[in-house]
């Protein structure tokens, strides 16, 4: 009798895809035919007279697995502690902002304080000037920047990292060589004044990287923007 196209005939032998397949779809085929154990040889320890010990390498891949888990399991506590730790850090930052008696105080807040609560190596304050003075703000603790200069580093972002960088001077001034990764965060103080730059530096390369999460900074970042609001008496 002829056979169609394609049709496999009863007495064709699976192929050892089709085999992996199978056992895939049914990881529990062992237990229910612990029988066959015996008619395979499994990558197991040879206890002698050819009987192998499937149990023990079942046990050694659960053993595997189980370092890989507690692997992860560092990790996920490595990071869970250190963003705990950033987010009291952050904390901090903002109870400093808010106990500042002057407007004054809080500028020396934000570009000194601010780096040692952060363990950070540089804080600056950036604003954009129009042209011709400086908008509300007159203070030596503020970089002053030409009118598009945020959006030259931010493009159309509100948060940028940087890891292994040069320090810009036009951002970080003298302390620029001192950093190595940044973030950069704008800052919109009120319709009535110009974009802005809250900018952090660290010496370490890796402090800040693309992928990291930003809600902590971007969060600090809208808290400055309100307390400068509040002490000038700006709209929002």
């Amino acid at each position: 009798m002829s056979r169609e196209p394609g049709h496999k005939h009863m007495g064709d032998a699976p192929t050892a895809e089709q085999v992996r397949a199978y056992l895939r779809d049914h990881p529990d085929f062992l237990v229910q035919n612990p029988e066959l154990v015996h008619h395979l040889t499994p990558p197991s320890i040879d206890r002698g007279r050819g009987v192998v010990d499937l149990q023990a390498f079942m046990v050694e891949r659960l053993r595997g697995e189980l370092r890989l888990l507690k692997e992860q399991q560092r990790e996920l506590i490595g990071t869970t502690r250190a963003n705990v730790n950033s987010q009291n850090r952050i904390h901090a930052a903002v109870l400093f902002l808010l106990d500042a008696q002057s407007f004054e105080q809080l500028i020396q807040t934000i570009t000194t304080d601010l780096a040692v609560l952060l363990d950070l190596d540089v804080a600056c304050l950036v604003v954009e000037s129009n042209g011709q003075d400086i908008p509300h703000v007159h203070s030596s603790g503020v970089r002053v920047v030409d009118q598009g200069v945020v959006n030259q580093y931010l493009g159309t972002a509100d948060v940028v990292l940087n890891a292994n960088v040069q320090g810009d001077p036009e951002i970080y001034g003298p302390g620029a060589g001192l950093v190595r990764s940044e973030a950069l965060i704008r800052i919109q103080v009120s319709s009535e004044t110009p974009d802005g730059l809250l900018a952090f530096g660290s010496r370490e390369p890796d402090t800040f990287h693309t992928g990291q999460g930003t809600e902590l900074v971007g969060f600090l970042a809208r808290v400055v923007e309100r307390v400068i609001r509040g002490w000038l008496e700006l709209p929002a």
